[in-house]
């Protein structure tokens, strides 16, 4: 592994390899950085075939941190955890004052590892999603991406691999030689899964989630002005109504309620931004 989390002021953690600090949005902590210093960090890992785990973390992957244990203990495992949604990028703006100007999200957080692998001849291994999603997202990489070489591909089995199963996965992954591994599982097992493979795959380990099919087309992403009004959880469910109203419906109040108190708390303490 290239390094470790240390505590800096009691509340902002630094990955010591990286430089990149963590700041906490309810006791979660969240990297602050941009895409370029994301790409930047990932790709120099994915070179020298470190073991380094990432995720983008949107609101549902917050929300789920903050109610579930394992998944809180995995997400403080990932060296980076970039804020996917503009709602995220906001609490760390008025939280600790940071000064971000844009989100990484999965799907062009994706794009971007995937054009720098191209160029530079880093082999990339995609594990998760369907056969079908998997294939699709294949082909529109390497249209896209002249030159990316696509080690290996991995669908998901859509259940947790036995002992055997998972160490005969390392050896495949290890033996591909690919410095970027992209995670397509779902939260939160994909980040759960590249917490636990830290040390043990030889690569940069990313859990992009649904990138596999807004990549792949099989999503449209939702108009620019919506992204940047952090409306594009509105899109996704007027896309994919029975499946994610609830999901957004629960995770978005519960996300503006505890940023509420935590704003409020942090005006009655008149500590200001920490």
């Amino acid at each position: 592994m290239l390094g470790k989390n240390m505590e800096v002021n009691g509340s902002v953690t630094k990955f010591e390899a990286f430089g990149f600090r963590k700041a906490p949005v309810f006791g979660v902590g969240v990297s602050v950085l941009t895409m370029d210093q994301a790409v930047a960090a990932i790709i120099d890992a994915a070179t020298k075939r470190g073991s380094v785990a990432v995720s983008a973390l949107a609101v549902h992957g917050l929300m789920t941190a903050v109610q579930d244990p394992d998944m809180r203990l995995a997400v403080e495992q990932i060296d980076i955890v970039t804020p996917d949604g503009q709602p995220i990028r906001w609490a760390l703006n008025l939280l600790h004052g940071v000064g971000l100007a844009e989100r990484v999200s999965g799907p062009y957080l994706m794009r971007h590892l995937c054009a720098r692998a191209g160029a530079e001849g880093i082999p990339i291994y995609l594990f998760g999603s369907t056969e079908e999603t998997c294939a699709k997202l294949a082909e529109r990489l390497q249209e896209t991406y002249p030159g990316l070489i696509i080690a290996d591909i991995q669908p998901d089995r859509f259940r947790e691999a036995t002992p055997e199963e998972d160490e005969a996965d390392v050896r495949r992954m290890n033996k591909s030689g690919a410095g970027l591994i992209f995670v397509g599982r779902g939260c939160p097992r994909q980040e759960k899964w590249v917490a636990a493979h830290r040390g043990r795959v030889n690569a940069a380990m990313i859990a992009v989630g649904a990138a596999f099919d807004f990549v792949a087309g099989s999503i449209t992403h939702a108009p620019a002005w919506m992204q940047r009004a952090g409306l594009e959880w509105l899109w996704r469910v007027s896309s994919e109504p029975r499946r994610l109203w609830k999901r957004y419906l629960t995770t978005n109040t519960a996300f503006l309620a505890r940023l509420a108190m935590a704003l409020l708390r942090l005006r009655n303490a008149g500590t200001g931004r920490g």
